[in-house]
C-alpha cells in the first residue's frame, strides 16, 4: 500500500500476476569486502591476486573483474571484523598451482587442523574430493580457494 492506504500500481501487478516478479534467481551477485585503506587492497587485489578492474565501473571504489562476477572493494571502519570466510574462488583442478602462485607472492596460507573427515596436505585442506585453502587480505578478510 502506499503512504495514503490504497494499493499502488506495482502490488496489483504483483497480486495479479506473480509469476511477472523479478526475483534474484536469475540475477547476478557481486562479492563485496570492506577494507581500511583502499590504497593497500588495490595493490593487494591488484598486484598480488591479479585481478583487473570491470569494464565500466568509477574508479572509487574499486570493481574487479573475477571470472564471471565482480568482487567490490570499500572503505569502512568495519574491515576485518568478519570471522568467516568473505570470498570462495573456484580455481578447480588448479588448486595446488594457484597456492604456489600466491604464495610466492608473499601470501600467507591459513591451517585449519581438527576440520571433520579433513586431512591437510601442505596448505590444502582435503576432505573427499574437495580441496580448499584459505587466506586473508591486508585486513583479515578471508577468502577461500576451492577445487577438486
Amino acid at each position: 500500500m502506499n503512504g495514503h492506504g490504497a494499493i499502488d500500481e506495482h502490488e496489483i501487478k504483483t497480486l495479479l500476476h506473480p509469476e511477472e516478479v523479478a526475483m534474484l534467481e536469475n540475477k547476478d551477485a557481486i562479492a563485496t569486502v570492506a577494507v581500511s585503506d583502499l590504497s593497500t587492497a588495490r595493490k593487494f587485489y591488484e598486484e598480488t591476486l591479479g585481478l583487473q578492474r570491470a569494464a565500466g565501473t568509477q574508479p572509487e571504489p574499486p570493481v574487479y573483474q573475477a571470472g564471471k562476477f565482480r568482487l567490490l572493494v570499500y572503505q569502512s571502519r568495519y574491515a576485518g571484523t568478519n570471522q568467516a570466510t568473505a570470498v570462495t574462488w573456484d580455481v578447480g583442478e588448479d588448486i595446488e598451482n594457484v597456492v604456489q602462485e600466491l604464495k610466492a607472492k608473499g601470501v600467507t596460507f591459513e591451517h585449519y587442523d581438527g576440520l571433520p573427515q579433513t586431512t591437510r596436505l601442505g596448505d590444502v585442506h582435503v576432505t573427499g574430493r574437495l580441496k580448499a585453502a584459505w587466506f586473508k587480505d591486508p585486513d583479515d578478510n578471508i577468502h577461500a580457494l576451492v577445487g577438486r
